[in-house]
């Protein structure tokens, strides 16, 4: 287990949430004391006064206001600075850590290695993302098993 993937379990045990019927912003921010608002601009989070509000774009689908909401916790949880102050190549290399958060926040690896047989569809249907998100999420999961049995059992010939 890398440190994402136990920092997300450690997030998630901690406000009871184990499986993936349990998955929802509504859910999840409300464990948090999270304000979530719906708006027509570009998804972000803001802290006013050590209050956390996330603006969603409310013309994103279910599964897209999801994957959103999973790359704004990793701001939430991992990179509160402020932006302003930071050089940009930082500021991508914070996009991109996040961006990687939201696929193991969105479809946790404790949740994933639980179920058995499932292939993208079933990852969409079971945890509310698009094709794109789950085929990705898959592939991760995927090299890590590989990865783990390649170190396990050394290289193959």
């Amino acid at each position: 287990m890398n440190n994402t993937e136990y920092l997300i379990r450690v997030i998630y045990n901690s406000i009871n949430i184990n499986d993936y019927t349990r998955l929802s912003i509504n859910n999840v921010a409300g464990q948090l004391n999270l304000r979530i608002h719906y708006w027509p601009f570009s998804s972000e989070m803001t802290e006013h006064k050590g209050k956390y509000k996330i603006f969603i774009n409310e013309s994103l689908n279910g599964q897209q206001r999801w994957q959103v909401f999973g790359h704004e916790m990793s701001h939430y949880f991992q990179d509160q600075t402020d932006r302003d102050v930071l050089r940009e190549s930082f500021v991508d290399y914070c996009e991109s850590k996040a961006d990687y958060f939201a696929y193991h926040f969105c479809v946790p690896t404790f949740m994933l290695t639980n179920l058995k047989g499932v292939n993208v569809y079933d990852v969409m249907d079971l945890f509310n993302v698009e094709f794109d998100f789950a085929l990705r999420r898959l592939e991760m999961y995927q090299n890590k098993i590989i990865n783990r049995r390649i170190t396990n059992e050394g290289p193959y010939c």
